[in-house]
């Protein structure tokens, strides 16, 4: 037994030599090689990856002439005859061929072909009584083919140090883009007092936005966006004759603006700049750059979001723009398994260094948000805390403190129904020459959203509330006081695929502008949103 296992080890690098020569390939799926900026050496992986592929099961042969494709003038010839021939041949009878008697020598090697070919010719000189002759023609074969071993080995040191280059000059591993394209045909009806029909006709606009999410770690995100858009701006908005409302600064005035209007005249500008990274438990956001409340805590609504939510800019509670807000410092902590705490400052003049501007002394926003979401509820408490320099809220021009409080829910029932609102209260101070005027703001709403009717991935949505609304009162004394706005949304989104819906929506709005005065308006549009 010794001397076999001693005659097993002599003749194992000889067996090696042949099964990394002559072997036959298994069906085997080669990695792909990712995207590189260095096309040459991917070609060279690509090329030496693709080798080697065959198809099929593998049969046994017993004497080299059952393949069709090998030759008594090939230069392996002898050494396939060796292998494969049976023991009364005087072979060792471990070589497999193709069921359709071909053996395909000229393709590459695997590593399973190469433990398979080792795994029958070991299996068949232990099983077996080598005499002089076969160990003659054993450490032949090992002579004869150790040139060939050698120029394997640096055929497979080129792969390595060519799949090394590929990786350090790739683009990025944790870089990709998401896209996003929004075409929408809108229209405004009524508003007869104002003469708001016969000022606006049917137009055509778009929004783009290119997101690049890079991860550094794999728990981080920059997130830089590139955005356009080309929607008519005039002074009370998207729409000629619209009557804007005294409200406090950062909320929706204009309200008949739709979620996605941005207005570049479709040239390319940066817009969300943020770097957001888990540390100690928490996970903290830096942005640089549009960065909002929003992009630190959610808004608990199904309905914000340019693209799939709302229609009408009144999809969650606009509490969440008070304040003026550009660059942030945010944080988030979860703890339990359902709640999460997070609160941040934020300001649009950080990169301002003139006096009463700059990152802490210019207009500033704080928040802190409380949030609970058992998967099925989800809760929000959020408080908003503004200082407004130049506030031109009901029309007393002057620095502005805003206190706001609010309360955002929705609860899913069965994946299918989502039924939630918001409510907010924000009180006002604003400084007009050293006097202080005085005012108290509201706005709440109603939610529905039904998913899969009709359609799998269809979202038929219903938003009914009050837009913000308030009263003011002058420290020289008199008063504003406003009339409440109703507004009604339904909405169908239809998806054509995984990544294009269309999205019907027409939009009712009372008492426009906050004034029992104006006839009610609609908006009817059509957006088409594609995301990629």
């Amino acid at each position: 037994m010794a001397k076999l296992l001693w005659k097993s080890l002599l003749v194992a690098p000889a067996v090696l030599g042949a099964a990394l020569v002559s072997s036959v390939a298994f069906a085997q799926t080669a990695p792909e090689a990712n995207s590189s900026t260095e096309l040459a050496t991917l070609d060279r992986v690509m090329q030496y990856s693709n080798e080697g592929r065959g198809a099929g099961e593998l049969a046994q042969v017993t004497s080299v002439t059952q393949f069709s494709d090998v030759s008594p003038s090939d230069w392996a010839y002898e050494a396939l005859s060796f292998l494969a021939n049976s023991e009364d041949q005087g072979g060792l009878d471990c070589l497999e061929g193709y069921p359709d008697g071909t053996y395909r020598g000229n393709r590459a090697l695997t590593r399973y072909e190469f433990a398979a070919g080792l795994a029958a010719c070991l299996d068949a000189i232990a099983g077996a009584q080598l005499d002089a002759e076969q160990l003659a023609r054993i450490e032949a074969l090992q002579r004869e083919f150790a040139a060939e071993l050698a120029a394997l080995r640096g055929r497979v040191d080129a792969l390595e140090a060519a799949v090394d280059e590929l990786e350090a000059n790739q683009f990025s591993t944790t870089t990709r883009l998401r896209g996003e394209a929004i075409f929408a045909v809108t229209d405004i009806f009524g508003g007869d007092n104002l003469n708001i029909d016969d000022s606006n006709n049917l137009v055509l606009g778009d929004r783009v936005r290119l997101n690049f999410d890079t991860s550094f770690t794999g728990d981080d995100l920059l997130r830089t966006r590139l955005q356009s858009g080309d929607w008519f701006t005039g002074s009370n908005g998207r729409f000629v004759g619209v009557p804007t409302p005294a409200v406090p600064e950062g909320i929706q005035r204009e309200q008949t603006d739709l979620s996605f209007d941005s207005n570049t005249d479709n040239d390319i500008v940066l817009n969300d700049f943020y770097y957001q990274f888990p540390l100690g438990g928490a996970t903290f956001t830096i942005g640089l750059n549009t960065t909002t409340i929003s992009d630190i805590v959610t808004t608990v609504s199904p309905f914000d979001s340019g693209s799939q939510g709302s229609v009408l800019n009144f999809g969650y509670n606009p509490i969440y723009d008070l304040g003026r807000q550009d660059e942030a410092l945010g944080v988030t902590y979860d703890f339990g398994d359902s709640f999460q705490i997070g609160a941040g400052y934020l300001t649009d003049q950080a990169s301002d260094p003139r006096q009463d501007q700059s990152l802490f002394n210019g207009d500033s926003t704080f928040f802190g948000q409380l949030t609970f979401d058992n998967g099925d509820l989800t809760v929000a408490a959020t408080y908003v805390n503004a200082y407004v320099g130049n506030s031109d809220i009901s029309g007393a021009a002057g620095d502005a403190i805003f206190n706001g409080y609010g309360l955002s829910a929705n609860f899913v029932l069965g994946d299918v129904f989502n039924i939630g609102g918001w409510i907010s209260y924000i009180d006002g101070d604003t400084f007009n020459n050293g006097n202080v005027g005085q005012g108290e703001y509201w706005t709440y709403a109603a939610t529905l959203g039904i998913e899969d009717l009709g359609i799998d991935g269809s979202l038929l949505g219903l938003i009914v509330g009050v837009p913000t609304y308030g009263s003011y009162d002058f420290a020289a004394g008199g008063n504003i006081r406003q009339d409440n706005a109703v507004s009604i949304e339904a909405l169908y989104r239809i998806p054509l695929s995984d990544n294009i819906s269309i999205t019907p929506s027409v939009a009712f709005i009372d008492n426009v502008g906050n004034d029992t005065d104006n006839d009610a308006v609609v908006v009817g549009t059509v957006r088409t949103s594609f995301r990629f």
